[in-house]
């Protein structure tokens, strides 16, 4: 590896999300997009950091992933199957769990998503579609 690659991976990185411009991630299975800034990703191990807002009344319904993340809410509060979290809870979702989550109907939330490899979605529907 030579010197120059190394300073590069060694560098402080900082980002200022509020001038950053949102993005989109949309959902192909849910006919729908999110609108995220991607703060960071890891090509070698898939891990990423991206702040994202789910809009009020919008739910992520039943689903799983391979990977395990994490959600840091900021603003708003951020309902799930298991209960409703408002600003500085972090929630944690392992790999494979059966989850739901989104805003509540009457505020958008907006929260940092962490996963802990390559980000992956498998809804519930798309299971029972193929019976």
């Amino acid at each position: 590896m030579s010197d120059e690659s190394t300073k590069k991976e060694l560098e402080l990185q900082s980002i200022d999300t509020n001038t950053m411009p949102w993005g989109e991630l949309y959902i192909e299975q849910l006919k729908t997009g999110i609108p995220v800034k991607e703060l960071i990703s890891d090509p070698d191990t898939g891990m990423s950091v991206l702040k994202i807002t789910y809009k009020a009344g919008f739910t992520n319904v039943w689903h799983r992933h391979n990977c395990a993340h994490g959600m840091y809410v900021l603003d708003g509060i951020l309902k799930t199957h298991a209960g409703s979290f408002g600003p500085g809870s972090f929630v944690w979702f392992p790999e494979g769990m059966l989850m739901e989550h989104g805003a509540t109907q009457d505020n958008d939330v907006t929260l940092l998503f962490i996963t802990n490899k390559p980000f992956d979605i498998r809804y519930t529907f798309e299971d029972e579609e193929q019976k």
